[in-house]
């Protein structure tokens, strides 16, 4: 079956997309009829096996099919679903900002990926209204890592070359085009955004038409791997500059992310910003209250198996611990990691024990400079 399991997996997630949009219509429906304003019905008849399936039912909104999100959402899926007693529905979407909004507005969905760095802004913003009262987090999941790759000809060989020129900061409304123009600002880089798909994006680039595409997802992306070296791409790094160093972290691609992309003996310097799951609000004692609490009963005791193959191996990175500054847990979460009989170490404590035990008494050290070493030395172990 592991053979048959990648195919496949744009196939189904589209499938779930379709039965969403359709769930989504027939609510509509229900509202008032598009023409006379007349009550229409829901589905007739539904049943002990309807009502258990609807109440048994929790929608996801991920990412595209090129992007980690989807990978993570289909993952759930797999591990959790369990015939009619409990079921993840995997959702396509435009990545992490418009997952915040839909996760906020859309009917249906009640549960998203997004970077945290984009929760703050648009906390900041209030450009959809107040959110810490409307949206609640799960988890911290993974650290999607910044990909930004140019044409080795171009003659660019730093990000400060960029400056206008046009770059690709991918989809509208996806978590790369949002923080690339973050990223861009906090730089002080003035560059003409172009918005496309990476597939577009990379012929885009062999036309000489764009000078960079970005994509900030989990390594490795779909759409990076697809790159070959002989169709003269490279990646570019990013300096992990002082005015980044509040919203991202650094870290690094290496030749085992991108074989074909990146040399054995010269690994690509990079920042990464942290994904997040998150939920709408729900007052407790509500029906959709207790779907994201079935869904924390399911899915916070079997991390460990999303943690083997075949699974992606960015969930080798989540720690359910780990706390989201300025946001609130959700409540059933909150909980459940309250009853275990160990706390789980958060990322600050494996920091502090690699500080003790790389420095002992050591406080002329640079601090940022340690966690970026903390960050390669967590990485490392991870592949041992």
């Amino acid at each position: 079956m592991g053979g048959l399991r990648r195919p496949f997996r744009p196939w189904i997630s589209v499938v779930f997309s379709a039965l969403l949009a359709l769930g989504s219509a027939q609510i509509a429906r229900a509202e008032s009829h598009p023409r006379t304003g007349a009550p229409v019905p829901n589905k007739p008849e539904l049943g002990s096996v309807g009502e258990r399936l609807n109440a048994n039912t929790i929608a996801i909104v991920s990412g595209n099919l090129n992007a980690t999100y989807l990978s993570i959402a289909y993952d759930l899926s797999a591990v959790l679903d369990n015939g009619d007693e409990f079921r993840v529905l995997p959702v396509i979407g435009k990545g992490g900002g418009q997952n915040i909004k839909d996760v906020r507005y859309l009917k249906g969905v009640d549960l998203g990926i997004t970077q945290s760095n984009l929760l703050n802004a648009y906390q900041r913003s209030n450009e959809i209204g107040p959110l810490t009262d409307k949206i609640v987090y799960l988890a911290k999941l993974f650290n999607e890592e910044m990909h930004l790759v140019v044409r080795p000809e171009s003659g660019i060989t730093s990000i400060d070359q960029l400056a206008g020129k046009k770059v690709n900061f991918s989809d509208i409304g996806s978590g790369s085009q949002l923080s690339s123009r973050d990223i861009f600002e906090k730089l002080g880089i003035k560059v003409q955004e172009v918005n496309m798909g990476q597939a577009d994006a990379i012929e885009a680039l062999k036309r000489g038409e764009i000078a960079a595409t970005i994509l900030i997802a989990g390594k490795p992306a779909a759409s990076m791997a697809k790159i070959a070296a002989a169709e003269g791409f490279r990646m570019l790094p990013v300096p992990y500059r002082k005015q980044l160093q509040t919203d991202y972290l650094p870290a690094t691609l290496r030749s085992d992310d991108y074989p074909k992309l990146i040399d054995q003996d010269k690994p690509v310097e990079t920042i990464a910003v942290g994904a997040v799951l998150i939920a709408y609000n729900w007052p407790k004692g509500t029906d959709r209250y207790r779907r994201i609490e079935k869904f924390v009963e399911n899915f916070f005791p079997k991390l460990a198996e999303f943690q083997k193959a075949p699974r992606h191996p960015k969930w080798k990175e989540t720690n359910l611990a780990a706390t989201l500054p300025g946001w609130t847990r959700f409540d059933a979460a909150e909980d459940w990691l309250r009853k275990q009989p160990a706390p789980l170490q958060s990322q600050r404590e494996q920091f502090e024990r690699f500080v003790a035990a790389k420095r002992p008494g050591d406080s002329s050290q640079d601090r940022e400079q340690l966690f970026k070493d903390f960050i390669q030395w967590s990485g490392s172990r991870e592949r041992n």
